[in-house]
C-alpha cells in the first residue's frame, strides 16, 4: 500500500518540512510551536503532548502543525479562539474543504494558501496522499459573517 501510515492513526506526528517552516518564519517570525515533540519541534519554545497545547494559551505568532487525527478539528477551532483573543496562528493542515472544521472555523474567516503539489513530511520517502495547505488566523479579522 503507498504511504499506509499517512492514512493511518498510529502516526499523528507528520514532522514539517523545514523548507516551508523556514519560509513561513521568514514572514512571520513566530514565538511558538504549539504542537510540537521533543523530536520534531521548529522553535526553541515548544509546547508537547506532555504539556498539551490545547489546554494552554497561545500568544504571539504561533507555528501549529497539529496531530492529523481524530482531534486535529479541535487544534482548529483552538486556533479560531486564539486568534479572537490575539495571537496570530499559522496552521499547516491536509486541505480537506469538505470538513465541518473548514468550513466552521476556516473559510470565509481566515486567510488559506493552498499548497501546490504534495509535501514530503520528515524523512518520509513518499508525498502525502492529500494536498495541504496553510491557514493564517489573525486576531480581529472578519472577512466574512
Amino acid at each position: 500500500m503507498i504511504n499506509q501510515a499517512l492514512y493511518s492513526s498510529s502516526k499523528e506526528d507528520w514532522e514539517t518540512p523545514q523548507w516551508l517552516y523556514d519560509e513561513l518564519n521568514k514572514e512571520f517570525g513566530f514565538t511558538c510551536d504549539v504542537a510540537a515533540s521533543h523530536k520534531n519541534h521548529k522553535h526553541r519554545n515548544y509546547y508537547t503532548s506532555d504539556i498539551d497545547g490545547l489546554k494552554q494559551n497561545w500568544d504571539g505568532i504561533c507555528w501549529l502543525n497539529p496531530p492529523y487525527g481524530r482531534s486535529i478539528g479541535l487544534w482548529v477551532c483552538k486556533a479560531h479562539m486564539e486568534a479572537q483573543n490575539g495571537a496570530t496562528i499559522v496552521m499547516l493542515l491536509p486541505a480537506r474543504t469538505d470538513t465541518r472544521y473548514f468550513h466552521d472555523y476556516i473559510y470565509g474567516k481566515h486567510e488559506v494558501r493552498f499548497i501546490r503539489g504534495r509535501l514530503k513530511f520528515g524523512d518520509s520517502k513518499n508525498s502525502a496522499p492529500f494536498p495541504s495547505m496553510i491557514v493564517v488566523f489573525k486576531p480581529n479579522i472578519k472577512l466574512i459573517d
